[in-house]
């Protein structure tokens, strides 16, 4: 499942969850620090890592 990152407005914590894809358009993420559902999502780095070898 995909982690996303969040910024909770209310109290400026940044943190991360998995959620599945349902979940996430559902958006109704709380912040685990004040539990505040005014949270923005921010874009984090992606990469993926395979077994080959270059």
């Amino acid at each position: 499942m995909p982690h996303y990152e969040y910024l909770c407005t209310a109290c400026n914590k940044k943190f991360s969850v998995v959620l599945s894809l349902e979940e996430h358009e559902k958006g109704k993420v709380k912040c685990p620090k004040c539990g505040s559902t005014k949270v923005e999502q921010q874009w984090a780095a992606f990469f993926a890592t395979t077994s080959k070898k270059s």
